[in-house]
């Protein structure tokens, strides 16, 4: 009976993917026929834009993958990282998690079908099809590991590609790699591509740079396949970086990109990028728009900004990871730690009053500019996050028009510096610097000279002890902050242990006595331990509710207090239940046993 139902749910999922959902005719394909539906160039692209409104990621994934990190708090953390995790209760394996493959499938089966099309129009459009395609596939492979290969449409009697297996991530990943090479030879350049959301060469190389630089090094600190707990089947770490370093090279040879730096927008350049509504195209090379005369919104501004929300917040761990402008290590001077707020931002990287509310930070309020400390009642650790928020009331509901980023070329050169220094056992040389990660600093006021010892803190953080590594990892940390990156970073590199980390905020340096965090005169906080006189315009928080507690005692790092759960097979998701019930030839990820 299970197998006559499975059947029929395939005919109909088939006969669902074939009308290529709504997006794109009142008629199914499948009535129309494939030679009807793909006649001419436009139907290809209509086609083309399908994937691109069903497969582009969202707002929501965009400003709030950080949520998974150890560099963002919030109070209400992914229940993956805070409660006992089964397979019972995972997703992503329903016949819809599927239907983006099978319409791309669809595609490519069937768009040489058309007439009169240009050899070279024909081979973009298939860039474009093989460009999602291993979209897709990277998204499977981050969260199931090994997953079934399909590159055809799947029939619904087709038992053997309906009950199949899942092939190694090996071999899914060269396939990905293929699929990849191919839209970065054929895909066009032209303007009309370039200058839209539509998938160009310069998009699927910058992808390509992502994707071969997290195989490369997940194949490196991984020294097991996590969906077999045994040894990878072949040493393919190196073939993955150098993919990478290609990729990078050919971007930033003959692309049209390049950093968004001049020497008078130092304090504001690199957030500009984040707040404006038009996308920077000399910089982001691809990216979600939004507008007002459209009526097209997103909720970032709320989401940071309201105190209904989860109060999301940078973390000590970050702050302390800023450099001083003259390129010093912050945490290398005595008594960083027990700093005012107000002094402990003073003569940092740039970046970090473009990310955060620092002292001398303005918002407008019923049109007028005023001076504004970080409001506790949105911030966790005093740490307010501002990076993709508008600086005015007017924002602060759900109509935020600023646009934002997916792929960015300062990621394109932290790619780069990286898989060259890893592929130089930890080394970057002086010429890589000069092109990654001097230019970066130097675009937040930071003098960039390459450093010659390793910090010691960086060192203490993470696992690897290569001073140029360690310095790469504090870029890709303070460049990419909020960016939806810093998750996978931490997965690739073992360092998932990273995620308990308890969240650390702003020094107190003691109980009941109010504090001035932004030096205007007025007092916003008072960290006090039972009832406490009550002084206007300052945010109290009780130490007897246990939310919070000071490192210290009665002074110290402020510390939120949410217990996560990390163990090493949560490095990749379990295969649904589900899904396992269904076709136990899938079977299950190592660790995972329910």
């Amino acid at each position: 009976m299970k197998k006559i139902m499975h059947k029929a749910a395939a005919a109909a999922l088939l006969a669902l993917l074939a009308s290529c959902d709504s997006f794109l005719s009142k008629e199914p394909i499948a009535e129309l026929g494939a030679d009807t539906y793909f006649t001419n160039e436009k139907s290809l692209q209509l086609y083309a834009d399908g994937f691109l409104q069903e497969m582009m990621p969202s707002a929501e994934t965009l400003f709030r993958g950080d949520c998974w990190s150890d560099l963002v708090a919030t109070r209400n953390s992914t229940d993956y990282l805070t409660v006992p995790w089964s397979s019972s209760r995972q997703t992503g394996w329903s016949y819809s998690n599927w239907y983006d493959l099978f319409n791309v499938n669809y595609f490519l089966k069937h768009m040489y079908e058309v007439s009169g099309v240009r050899e070279e129009t024909l081979k973009h459009y298939e860039g474009v099809a093989r460009f999602w395609r291993a979209w897709f596939y990277y998204d499977k492979v981050r969260t199931f590991g090994a997953v079934p290969w399909y590159d055809q449409p799947i029939d619904a009697e087709d038992d053997e590609a309906l009950y199949k297996g899942r092939d190694s991530r090996e071999y899914v990943m060269r396939k990905v790699l293929e699929d990849l090479d191919f839209a970065c030879t054929y895909c066009s350049t032209a303007a009309a591509y370039t200058q839209s959301a539509q998938i160009d060469k310069w998009k699927a190389l910058a992808f390509k740079s992502r994707v071969c630089l997290f195989e490369g090094t997940y194949r490196k600190y991984h020294t097991v396949d996590p969906s077999t707990g045994q040894p990878w089947q072949s040493d393919e770490s190196e073939t993955w970086l150098h993919a990478c370093a290609d990729a990078c090279e050919e971007l930033m040879d003959e692309g049209p990109y390049s950093l968004v730096n001049t020497q008078a927008g130092v304090r504001t350049q690199y957030r500009s990028l984040f707040i404006s509504e038009e996308l920077n195209r000399q910089e982001i090379i691809w990216g979600r728009e939004y507008s007002t005369s459209l009526g097209i919104y997103h909720t970032a501004t709320w989401v940071f900004t309201s105190p209904t929300q989860s109060r999301w917040s940078m973390t000590r761990a970050l702050a302390d990871m800023y450099l001083n402008l003259d390129g010093t290590r912050f945490t290398s001077a005595a008594g960083h730690d027990k700093l005012a707020f107000t002094e402990e931002t003073e003569g940092r990287d740039y970046r970090m009053m473009q990310s955060i509310v620092t002292p001398g930070y303005m918002k407008e309020v019923a049109g007028e500019k005023v001076h504004t400390a970080p409001d506790m009642s949105v911030s966790l650790t005093g740490y307010q996050l501002i990076k993709w928020c508008f600086d005015d009331d007017l924002h602060s509901g759900t109509r935020s028009n600023n646009s934002l980023s997916i792929l960015r070329y300062a990621e394109v050169l932290l790619n780069y510096a990286e898989a060259m220094a890893e592929l130089n056992g930890g080394i970057l040389e002086p010429a890589v610097w000069e092109r990654t990660i001097k230019p970066l600093r130097e675009r937040a006021g930071v003098v960039g000279t390459q450093p010659q010892t390793a910090d010691p803190y960086l060192a203490s953080y993470y696992k690897v002890q290569s001073k140029d590594l360690l310095e790469i990892r504090r870029e890709r940390a303070v460049e990419l902050l909020l960016e939806n990156l810093r998750y996978d970073d931490l997965m690739r590199w073992h360092e998932g242990e990273l995620t308990k980390r308890v969240w650390q905020g702003i020094y107190i340096p003691a109980v009941g006595v109010p504090i001035d965090l932004n030096g205007d005169g007025q007092n916003d906080l008072c960290v006090v331990n039972g009832n406490a006189e009550s002084e206007n315009g300052v945010y109290y928080i009780d130490l007897r509710d246990g939310s919070y507690t000071l490192t210290e005692g009665t002074s110290g790092l402020l510390q939120y207090n949410l217990d996560r759960i990390w163990e090493d097979k949560m490095y990749l998701r379990p295969i649904p239940r589900t899904a396992t019930g269904i076709n136990p030839a899938l079977g299950q990820n190592y660790g995972w046993t329910d």
